[in-house]
């Protein structure tokens, strides 16, 4: 089988930050729209908006930094596939670490070898805390209508999460795929939700005192006439 080679900037708008223009760094995802920007631009750009850069899709009402995450695939792809650019930005690491030494900043990285071309960051592990301490919601998912049952219709979900992140679920495990959830409504208590509601606003609101966990309904979106 022959091997086609495809030049770099053929492929550099699908690696490169719209906000800085520069190639992917620290790559980060939106939950809503699945756009990707550098860690730094995106978090910097959040601090005085909701919406994504790209697309305009609000993130979130209120929190959207509770909704964007690493995106360790699309950062090992640009590390393959731009020469020395993850021996570049360790360098730039530890120069940073090294002019703020003073203020008890400790780098956490290997040496870089211009040598490997799959240098990997250290990082210690033994007392890194992997749990979640946003507050969690024990949520049932229950059909309403012709729609099928989920398989596992128990969760325990952030607070945080939206209307439009269960919709998005719901379309995922019975659609293989999440653009449905348009065709997808969410109710508590026969009302319909709002889709920017959070689930703690839905619990305080719909639920109040009520024991169990937060009991829901998905429905089949409804024809307006």
């Amino acid at each position: 089988m022959m091997e086609k080679k495809v030049k770099l900037r053929t492929v550099n708008s699908c690696i490169t930050c719209i906000l800085c223009r520069g190639y992917l760094i620290e790559a980060t995802t939106t939950t809503e729209c699945l756009h990707t920007f550098c860690k730094s631009c995106l978090v910097r750009y959040l601090e005085d908006h909701n919406s994504c850069p790209k697309c305009q899709t609000l993130i979130h009402q209120s929190h959207p930094m509770n909704y964007i995450s690493h995106d360790r695939t699309m950062q090992d792809i640009v590390y393959k596939l731009v020469p020395n650019l993850q021996q570049k930005e360790l360098r730039r690491q530890q120069e940073f670490f090294r002019k703020h030494a003073s203020q008890g900043i400790k780098p956490e990285l290997e040496d870089v070898n211009d040598n490997h071309t799959e240098n990997v960051v250290s990082v210690k592990e033994e007392n890194k805390d992997f749990h979640r301490h946003d507050e969690q919601l024990n949520v049932c998912l229950e059909c309403q209508g012709t729609m099928k049952n989920l398989k596992r219709k128990f969760l325990r979900i952030s607070s945080q999460a939206t209307v439009s992140h269960l919709k998005k679920f719901v379309a995922l495990k019975l659609y293989s795929d999440q653009t449905k959830y348009t065709n997808i409504e969410i109710l508590c208590n026969d009302e319909l939700l709002g889709k920017h509601h959070t689930l703690k606003f839905v619990a305080v609101t719909r639920w109040r005192v009520k024991d169990g966990p937060l009991l829901l309904h998905y429905r089949q979106k409804t024809l307006d006439f």
